[in-house]
């Protein structure tokens, strides 16, 4: 059994004129990826390799997980090749994962999360927002024969503001 937790980075600053592999966070995405990274502890494997997109954006979002959830920054993996928009390359990136890991942790950019997880996973999802939590399990042994799974759980930043929303409007 493999278990993929592919995680969009967070809402990114288009404030500066650089370009967009290096786009930061915008104070709303590390808003998101520390309310995110703080409600996902109890669904993460007990042991994982954490993958990232070269992108600033993404390697931001990244570091907040890290450190909101104790992983060690400096074991998350930085692939260039993450830096993809597209879910054929983004399947073709997973497949590739070494199979002593039965857990994957990948941070990385739309429409390839979307499209990846509605041709992979169980529960369609129009769109996986940014800072959007997807886990998905798998019934074999070998990424390289990654097939469709079942959608797991979903957290998305959406979840969280319609409680705090409905919770003020009661009170």
């Amino acid at each position: 059994m493999k278990n993929l937790i592919l995680i969009r980075h967070s809402k990114s600053s288009w404030d500066l004129p650089v370009n967009d592999i290096e786009r930061p966070l915008s104070k709303r995405g590390i808003h998101d990826a520390l309310l995110i990274s703080s409600n996902i502890e109890t669904s993460l494997p007990k042991s994982f390799i954490v993958w990232s997109s070269s992108a600033k954006r993404a390697r931001e979002s990244a570091m907040i997980y890290s450190q909101n959830l104790t992983i060690p920054f400096e074991t998350i993996i930085i692939k260039d090749e993450l830096y993809t928009f597209d879910e054929k390359r983004l399947e073709e990136i997973i497949k590739k994962c070494e199979n002593r890991y039965d857990n994957l942790i990948l941070f990385g950019h739309n429409e390839a999360i979307t499209n990846f997880v509605n041709k992979f996973g169980s529960l369609f999802i129009d769109n996986v927002p940014t800072s959007g939590f997807v886990s998905m399990q798998f019934e074999i042994d070998d990424w390289s024969h990654l097939k469709k799974g079942e959608t797991i759980k979903t957290v998305f930043p959406s979840h969280y503001k319609n409680e705090q929303h409905t919770a003020k409007q009661i009170h």
